[in-house]
């Protein structure tokens, strides 16, 4: 398992870390846990294969919320 914490500059609310939380768990296989902190404007994501990093990020920046890389 592997774990990744991103800064995401769009995160204004807590609604914002729902809406990160839903997407990226029904549209990444493998990605096992996602939560954030609409204050920090951060995000923690453990995924396991077949996620990638790439897949997550590529998800997250079609629902306007791209990590800073």
């Amino acid at each position: 398992m592997e774990s990744v914490t991103l800064r995401v500059p769009n995160i204004s609310c807590g609604h914002c870390v729902k809406t990160i939380q839903r997407v990226v768990l029904d549209e990444v296989p493998g990605v096992a846990t996602v939560s954030g902190d609409h204050e920090t404007k951060t995000v923690t994501i453990t995924f396991d294969a077949p996620a990638t990093l790439d897949a997550i990020v590529a998800t997250m920046t079609e629902w306007n919320y791209a990590p800073d890389r």
